[in-house]
Protein backbone atom coordinates (compact mmCIF):
# COMPACT_ATOMS: atom_id res chain seq x y z
CA UNK A 1 0.00 0.00 0.00
CA UNK A 2 1.77 3.16 -1.31
CA UNK A 3 1.03 6.00 1.30
CA UNK A 4 1.79 9.89 1.15
CA UNK A 5 3.54 10.96 4.22
CA UNK A 6 5.92 7.89 5.42
CA UNK A 7 6.67 7.28 8.99
CA UNK A 8 10.27 8.55 10.44
CA UNK A 9 10.76 4.51 10.87
CA UNK A 10 9.80 3.87 7.41
CA UNK A 11 11.77 6.76 5.98
CA UNK A 12 14.80 5.59 7.92
CA UNK A 13 14.64 1.98 6.89
CA UNK A 14 14.33 3.54 3.40
CA UNK A 15 17.50 5.22 3.95
CA UNK A 16 19.37 2.25 4.85
CA UNK A 17 17.77 0.25 1.73
CA UNK A 18 18.82 2.96 -0.66
CA UNK A 19 22.26 3.02 1.10
CA UNK A 20 22.60 -0.90 0.28
CA UNK A 21 21.95 -0.67 -3.13
CA UNK A 22 24.36 2.53 -3.84
CA UNK A 23 27.08 0.32 -2.27
CA UNK A 24 26.31 -2.95 -4.30
CA UNK A 25 26.82 -0.48 -7.53
CA UNK A 26 23.13 -1.48 -8.65
CA UNK A 27 20.49 0.92 -10.18
CA UNK A 28 17.02 0.04 -9.03
CA UNK A 29 16.10 -1.60 -12.81
CA UNK A 30 19.12 -4.09 -12.18
CA UNK A 31 18.02 -4.65 -8.38
CA UNK A 32 14.69 -5.31 -9.83
CA UNK A 33 15.73 -7.48 -12.14
CA UNK A 34 18.00 -9.56 -9.68
CA UNK A 35 15.25 -9.94 -6.81
CA UNK A 36 12.30 -10.05 -8.84
CA UNK A 37 10.42 -7.05 -6.88
CA UNK A 38 9.22 -4.15 -9.92
CA UNK A 39 11.43 -1.20 -10.09
CA UNK A 40 8.32 0.78 -8.80
CA UNK A 41 7.68 -0.48 -5.58
CA UNK A 42 11.46 -1.02 -4.80
CA UNK A 43 11.08 2.87 -5.35
CA UNK A 44 8.66 3.39 -2.78
CA UNK A 45 10.03 0.65 -0.42
CA UNK A 46 12.88 3.45 -0.65
CA UNK A 47 11.00 6.61 -0.15
CA UNK A 48 8.94 4.83 2.83
CA UNK A 49 5.77 5.24 1.26
CA UNK A 50 5.12 1.80 1.09
CA UNK A 51 4.51 -0.57 3.85
CA UNK A 52 7.81 -2.87 3.87
CA UNK A 53 7.05 -6.68 4.36
CA UNK A 54 9.81 -8.00 6.18
CA UNK A 55 10.60 -11.19 3.61
CA UNK A 56 10.79 -7.94 0.56
CA UNK A 57 13.51 -6.42 3.08
CA UNK A 58 15.57 -9.58 3.27
CA UNK A 59 15.51 -10.36 -0.34
CA UNK A 60 16.48 -7.15 -1.54
CA UNK A 61 19.58 -7.09 1.17
CA UNK A 62 20.58 -10.40 0.36
CA UNK A 63 20.91 -9.26 -3.26
CA UNK A 64 22.96 -6.58 -1.97
CA UNK A 65 25.17 -8.90 -0.37
CA UNK A 66 24.66 -7.74 3.17
CA UNK A 67 25.54 -9.67 6.05
CA UNK A 68 23.10 -11.59 7.88
CA UNK A 69 23.20 -9.59 11.11
CA UNK A 70 21.97 -6.17 9.15
CA UNK A 71 19.55 -8.66 7.69
CA UNK A 72 18.31 -8.94 10.92
CA UNK A 73 18.78 -5.76 12.08
CA UNK A 74 16.61 -4.62 9.43
CA UNK A 75 13.53 -6.76 9.09
CA UNK A 76 13.22 -6.72 13.15
CA UNK A 77 12.64 -2.72 12.40
CA UNK A 78 9.63 -3.57 9.92
CA UNK A 79 6.75 -4.21 12.18
CA UNK A 80 7.37 -1.37 13.96
CA UNK A 81 7.43 1.10 11.12
CA UNK A 82 3.54 2.12 11.27
CA UNK A 83 3.48 2.74 15.05
CA UNK A 84 1.18 5.51 16.02
CA UNK A 85 3.21 8.83 15.95
CA UNK A 86 3.27 10.85 19.44
CA UNK A 87 2.85 14.13 17.12
CA UNK A 88 -0.55 13.11 15.54
CA UNK A 89 -2.66 15.90 18.15
CA UNK A 90 -0.76 17.69 15.99
CA UNK A 91 -0.60 17.26 12.69
CA UNK A 92 -2.54 20.09 11.00
CA UNK A 93 -0.15 22.57 12.31
CA UNK A 94 3.29 20.57 11.43
CA UNK A 95 4.51 21.34 7.90
CA UNK A 96 5.49 17.64 6.57
CA UNK A 97 9.40 18.31 6.53
CA UNK A 98 8.94 18.74 10.80
CA UNK A 99 6.95 15.87 10.96
CA UNK A 100 9.93 13.52 9.37
CA UNK A 101 12.22 15.54 11.82
CA UNK A 102 10.72 15.44 14.79
CA UNK A 103 9.85 11.89 13.97
CA UNK A 104 13.13 10.89 13.79
CA UNK A 105 13.83 12.27 16.70
CA UNK A 106 11.63 10.90 18.69
CA UNK A 107 13.64 7.61 17.52
CA UNK A 108 17.09 8.50 18.32
CA UNK A 109 19.19 7.65 21.14
CA UNK A 110 21.57 10.83 20.98
CA UNK A 111 21.69 14.40 19.42
CA UNK A 112 23.81 17.07 18.73
CA UNK A 113 22.88 20.14 18.50
CA UNK A 114 24.34 23.69 16.99
CA UNK A 115 22.21 26.99 16.87
CA UNK A 116 24.55 29.92 17.01
CA UNK A 117 21.03 32.64 16.69
CA UNK A 118 18.16 31.08 18.96
CA UNK A 119 18.31 28.70 21.41
CA UNK A 120 17.62 25.14 20.55
CA UNK A 121 13.81 24.06 20.84
CA UNK A 122 14.56 21.51 22.78
CA UNK A 123 15.69 23.61 25.50
CA UNK A 124 12.91 26.15 25.12
CA UNK A 125 10.79 27.13 28.19
CA UNK A 126 7.07 27.62 27.21
CA UNK A 127 6.85 31.35 27.01
CA UNK A 128 9.89 31.71 25.03
CA UNK A 129 8.50 28.71 22.78
CA UNK A 130 5.75 31.39 22.87
CA UNK A 131 7.24 34.65 21.79
CA UNK A 132 9.69 33.00 19.42
CA UNK A 133 6.44 31.57 17.62
CA UNK A 134 4.48 34.65 17.73
CA UNK A 135 7.21 36.80 15.98
CA UNK A 136 7.44 34.12 12.93
CA UNK A 137 5.38 34.35 10.35
CA UNK A 138 6.05 30.68 9.42
CA UNK A 139 2.67 29.71 11.87
CA UNK A 140 -0.74 30.84 11.35
CA UNK A 141 -2.01 33.21 14.58
CA UNK A 142 -4.61 30.85 14.76
CA UNK A 143 -2.36 28.28 15.08
CA UNK A 144 0.05 29.52 17.54
CA UNK A 145 -0.90 27.95 21.11
CA UNK A 146 -1.29 24.48 19.46
CA UNK A 147 2.18 25.23 17.57
CA UNK A 148 3.74 25.93 21.53
CA UNK A 149 2.23 23.08 22.97
CA UNK A 150 3.75 20.77 20.10
CA UNK A 151 6.86 22.50 20.66
CA UNK A 152 6.67 21.45 25.03
CA UNK A 153 5.54 17.93 23.80
CA UNK A 154 8.54 17.50 22.01
CA UNK A 155 11.13 18.43 24.67
CA UNK A 156 9.85 15.68 26.90
CA UNK A 157 11.71 13.19 25.61
CA UNK A 158 14.64 14.97 27.79
CA UNK A 159 13.16 13.86 30.94
CA UNK A 160 11.46 10.24 29.78
CA UNK A 161 11.93 8.19 32.43
CA UNK A 162 12.67 4.96 30.33
CA UNK A 163 14.99 5.97 27.14
CA UNK A 164 15.78 9.98 27.76
CA UNK A 165 17.00 11.35 24.85
CA UNK A 166 20.96 12.35 25.33
CA UNK A 167 21.47 16.00 24.16
CA UNK A 168 24.49 17.80 23.34
CA UNK A 169 23.85 21.68 21.90
CA UNK A 170 26.60 24.06 21.25
CA UNK A 171 24.82 27.25 21.87
CA UNK A 172 26.32 30.49 20.48
CA UNK A 173 26.57 33.81 22.88
CA UNK A 174 24.55 35.70 20.34
CA UNK A 175 21.19 33.00 21.13
CA UNK A 176 21.90 33.67 24.54
CA UNK A 177 21.86 37.33 24.26
CA UNK A 178 18.89 37.59 21.32
CA UNK A 179 16.31 40.13 22.49
CA UNK A 180 13.24 37.79 23.19
CA UNK A 181 10.21 38.92 25.09
CA UNK A 182 10.55 40.74 28.33
CA UNK A 183 13.61 40.43 30.38
CA UNK A 184 12.28 38.06 32.72
CA UNK A 185 11.30 35.85 30.18
CA UNK A 186 14.57 35.95 29.35
CA UNK A 187 16.01 35.36 32.89
CA UNK A 188 13.75 32.37 33.25
CA UNK A 189 15.04 30.86 29.51
CA UNK A 190 18.89 31.59 31.20
CA UNK A 191 17.79 29.82 34.76
CA UNK A 192 15.99 26.90 32.55
CA UNK A 193 18.99 26.31 30.55
CA UNK A 194 21.15 26.20 34.30
CA UNK A 195 18.67 23.74 35.81
CA UNK A 196 18.54 20.78 32.52
CA UNK A 197 21.89 21.07 32.21
CA UNK A 198 22.23 19.32 35.73
CA UNK A 199 20.42 16.24 33.88
CA UNK A 200 22.64 13.57 33.18
CA UNK A 201 21.83 13.14 29.63
CA UNK A 202 21.62 17.10 28.52
CA UNK A 203 25.06 18.97 27.69
CA UNK A 204 25.45 22.67 27.00
CA UNK A 205 28.24 24.29 25.75
CA UNK A 206 28.36 27.70 24.20
CA UNK A 207 30.65 29.17 21.77
CA UNK A 208 31.36 32.85 21.99
CA UNK A 209 32.96 35.33 19.19
CA UNK A 210 35.94 35.57 21.21
CA UNK A 211 36.44 31.43 21.12
CA UNK A 212 37.81 32.05 17.56
CA UNK A 213 37.26 30.37 14.21
CA UNK A 214 35.55 27.25 13.99
CA UNK A 215 34.24 24.54 11.13
CA UNK A 216 30.60 25.52 11.83
CA UNK A 217 30.53 28.68 10.22
CA UNK A 218 27.94 27.97 7.42
CA UNK A 219 24.92 27.63 10.15
CA UNK A 220 22.87 25.57 12.20
CA UNK A 221 22.52 21.85 12.06
CA UNK A 222 21.91 18.45 14.19
CA UNK A 223 23.00 15.14 14.31
CA UNK A 224 20.89 12.14 15.07
CA UNK A 225 22.64 9.04 16.32
CA UNK A 226 20.03 5.58 16.08
CA UNK A 227 20.16 2.40 18.18
CA UNK A 228 19.73 0.08 15.14
CA UNK A 229 20.17 2.39 12.12
CA UNK A 230 23.10 4.30 11.07
CA UNK A 231 23.11 8.11 11.97
CA UNK A 232 21.77 10.92 9.51
CA UNK A 233 22.59 15.13 9.81
CA UNK A 234 19.86 17.94 9.38
CA UNK A 235 19.96 21.05 8.66
CA UNK A 236 16.73 23.68 8.66
CA UNK A 237 16.19 25.90 5.61
CA UNK A 238 13.89 29.07 5.25
CA UNK A 239 10.60 26.93 4.85
CA UNK A 240 12.00 22.77 4.54
CA UNK A 241 14.95 20.89 5.58
CA UNK A 242 17.54 18.93 4.47
CA UNK A 243 18.28 15.32 5.43
CA UNK A 244 22.12 14.26 5.03
CA UNK A 245 22.15 10.82 4.37
CA UNK A 246 25.08 9.98 2.97
CA UNK A 247 27.83 8.14 5.47
CA UNK A 248 30.53 10.80 4.06
CA UNK A 249 28.91 13.54 4.57
CA UNK A 250 27.32 12.62 8.26
CA UNK A 251 30.95 11.81 9.26
CA UNK A 252 31.76 15.38 8.28
CA UNK A 253 28.96 16.70 10.26
CA UNK A 254 30.18 14.52 13.24
CA UNK A 255 33.92 15.97 12.73
CA UNK A 256 31.89 19.62 12.75
CA UNK A 257 30.46 18.86 15.97
CA UNK A 258 33.55 17.42 17.49
CA UNK A 259 35.34 20.66 16.38
CA UNK A 260 32.88 22.79 17.64
CA UNK A 261 32.67 21.30 21.10
CA UNK A 262 36.45 21.85 21.36
CA UNK A 263 36.06 25.55 20.38
CA UNK A 264 33.47 26.36 22.71
CA UNK A 265 33.50 26.86 26.84
CA UNK A 266 33.75 23.51 28.49
CA UNK A 267 30.36 22.36 29.99
CA UNK A 268 31.50 23.56 32.68
CA UNK A 269 32.25 26.96 31.84
CA UNK A 270 29.21 27.22 30.13
CA UNK A 271 26.99 26.88 32.86
CA UNK A 272 29.38 29.71 34.87
CA UNK A 273 29.07 32.04 31.74
CA UNK A 274 25.03 31.75 32.04
CA UNK A 275 25.49 32.20 35.48
CA UNK A 276 27.18 35.43 34.78
CA UNK A 277 24.73 36.57 32.75
CA UNK A 278 22.01 35.66 35.00
CA UNK A 279 23.77 37.56 38.16
CA UNK A 280 24.32 40.54 35.48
Amino acid sequence: MVRSEPSALRWLIGVELARYRNAAQLSLSAASAATGISKPKLGHLETGRQQQDPDDIATLLRAYGAEQRDIDRLTSLTGRADDSTWWAPWAQVVPDWLKTFVGLEGLAKREFSYEPLVIPGMLQTEDYARAITNGTPRVRADHGERFVGFRMARTRRLVDQEKPLHLHAVIGEAALRLRVGTPELRRAQLQHLVDIAERSNVTIQVVRPEDGLHTAMTGPFVVLDFEHVRSIGYAELHDGAIYIQDPDQVHSCTLVAENLQRVALGPDQSIAFIHSMLNA
